[in-house]
């Protein structure tokens, strides 16, 4: 099969860096650094292509203008990601580090985990959502349990759970028990 001819570039003006702003916002949830980061990928191609027609400041004007539509607002991203993280399991710590690489600032990253924390129980339950999903402790076959007890406690601790935590989990005598737990019974 013959490769098509490679087409010349299209010039990068301010209107296509708009559509591409939106087009990736239709498909993914993101946060302002997320969407400069794909802004500024674009500026560089076109740039080396020599048909940039914009600019960084054009970039920055285009965040401003998707914020004041209300197409990005990284406080609510951030409330989003702690909560979708949270039910898949990753811990506090986890979660901080996934926002910081998301670019969420600091203080937006720290307020959203602060919000989702208020519950009494929610870091033990982040620990039973990933012991859970991969079969730690009381959802091992009873016969596994005790040989594969360091293994289960290390797998918690890499996802960034304390000891006593991870103890807790695993070392609990079926999963009906963390449920109660979670529940403040």
């Amino acid at each position: 099969m013959a490769r098509r001819p490679d087409r010349p570039p299209k010039p990068l003006t301010a209107e296509r860096l708009h559509k591409a702003a939106l087009a990736y916002l239709e498909r993914y949830a993101a946060s302002t650094e997320q969407v400069r980061r794909l802004l500024q990928r674009r500026l560089q191609r076109a740039t080396e292509a020599g048909v940039a027609e914009v600019g960084a400041p054009e970039i920055e004007t285009e965040l401003q203008r998707l914020t004041r539509a209300g197409l990005l607002d990284d406080a609510a991203f951030a409330e989003m990601k702690v909560h979708s993280l949270g039910r898949r399991g990753k811990s506090r710590r986890g979660i901080g580090l996934a926002l910081r690489r998301l670019g969420v600032a600091p203080d937006q990253g720290a307020a959203a985990l602060a919000e989702a924390d208020e519950a009494p129980e929610a870091e033990l339950a982040r620990a039973v959502a990933f012991a859970r999903r991969r079969r730690l402790g009381p959802w091992r076959p009873a016969g596994e349990r005790a040989a594969r007890r360091q293994r289960d406690l290390a797998a918690l601790g890499r996802q960034g759970f304390p000891l006593s935590l991870a103890r807790q989990v695993v070392e609990a005598e079926d999963a009906e028990t963390l449920e109660q737990r979670i529940k403040g019974g």
